[in-house]
């Protein structure tokens, strides 16, 4: 029932949900819908569709368990990543915790704060890896936060966000996460892990439209951080245009203007679907997939470059094929197999309407490249 949902399935064996998701033909018709209404008759209900919004900043709250009041809707990881990093309050001197490598969305804005006094203190992963005790190693005095990717987009290695979470509460240290790569096949719990600010962009695992993303702040964090973009509806009572310049006292403040409704009525639909299927669903079908996979994949002695503990297990799977990994993944995309290349890997990453066909599939044409 769920596979008809992505028209994509009908020509490709999709296998990059890391990457970018295809959309299903709900987020495709929520979008269109509200064109059309558009086209038909401009904005006349606007108010509706501000209702609208504010229903779907529950449905996200709900979904990592937060509060509505502390969800803003950006743009994408990277504009959320950024008003973090330059809206919160640093001293002169300050430090911030960086795992590297990781991807450059979670690298440039906390390297261009070195133009504000903040010093940067690398964390280096190991193949992927970071866990508390890399972190305890480098802690070092006027540590103000800690910024995490929940699971690095080459290996897949998912950190330990609960033990995680509770060392920087006894720090005192702030955490900020880019959940990109596990928000909707891993359930998200901000509460129990003790985040301070999460960053997503809609467009990968929650298979929502580019170009539309949240950030999740604390509560308890909004004394320690203000907008860098101001505008008329950052204010109390936005729809009063007589000036007011007092600032909403949550993440809604963070909204400056004019909203993508488009893009948040489409995510709207695909945190929906997931919501339906249950991410725990969703995380017990992408492992039972991976397995398949890693099975396959170790029986013709390729490399698997991810970690197989089920603790730190996410939905990317990656390995080394034979041979020129380029010529491996030309192959695998003329054959309509999506996947990504990453640092010389093939990464893998089904997502819930995957099904064994498609993952034989790919094992199939690995065995036409290599002449099995």
């Amino acid at each position: 029932m769920y596979r008809e949902q992505f028209p994509v399935t009908k020509k490709q064996v999709f296998l990059n949900h890391a990457a970018t998701s295809p959309l299903s033909l709900r987020v495709e018709t929520a979008v269109s819908d509200f064109y059309k209404e558009c086209a038909k008759q401009a904005s006349k209900d606007y108010k509706i569709w501000m209702s609208k919004v504010e229903l779907i900043r529950k449905r996200i709250a709900l979904f990592i368990n937060g509060h509505a009041d502390e969800i803003a809707f950006v743009g994408n990881t990277s504009e959320g990543l950024s008003l973090v990093a330059f809206g919160f309050n640093w001293k002169p001197e300050d430090v911030v915790m960086v795992p590297v490598p990781d991807f450059p969305a979670n690298i440039y804005p906390w390297m261009h704060l070195l133009t504000r006094g903040v010093r940067i203190n690398y964390i280096e992963r190991r193949n992927g890896c970071i866990d508390v005790w890399d972190i305890k190693k480098q802690l070092v005095p006027k540590t103000r936060m800690l910024v995490l990717s929940s699971v690095d987009y080459v290996t897949g290695f998912a950190a330990d966000l609960k033990e995680i979470g509770r060392f920087c509460k006894e720090k005192g240290i702030f955490l900020c996460l880019d959940a990109i790569q596990s928000l909707g096949v891993i359930p998200m719990d901000v509460q129990k892990f003790g985040i301070h600010f999460l960053v997503s962009g809609g467009h990968k695992w929650l298979a929502g439209p580019m170009g539309i993303g949240i950030l999740f702040i604390d509560r308890k964090a909004n004394d320690f951080i203000t907008s860098t973009k101001i505008g008329w509806k950052s204010v109390v009572n936005e729809e009063d245009f007589n000036i007011h310049f007092e600032l909403k006292d949550n993440a809604l403040r963070f909204e400056p203007g004019t909203m993508n409704l488009s893009g948040i009525f489409g995510l709207g639909e695909a945190i929906g679907l997931l919501d339906e299927i249950g991410v725990e669903n969703i995380y017990k079908k992408i492992i039972s997939l991976n397995d398949y996979f890693i099975h396959e994949l170790e029986k013709r002695k390729l490399v698997i470059c991810s970690f197989l503990n089920r603790a730190n297990r996410s939905g990317i799977l990656s390995f080394e094929p034979a041979g020129d990994p380029e010529k491996c993944f030309k192959f695998l995309v003329s054959r309509n197999i999506m996947v990504s290349l990453r640092q010389n890997k093939i990464r893998l990453s089904p997502h819930f309407y995957n099904n064994k066909s498609d993952a034989a599939k790919l094992i199939g044409a690995l065995d036409t490249l290599y002449g099995k």
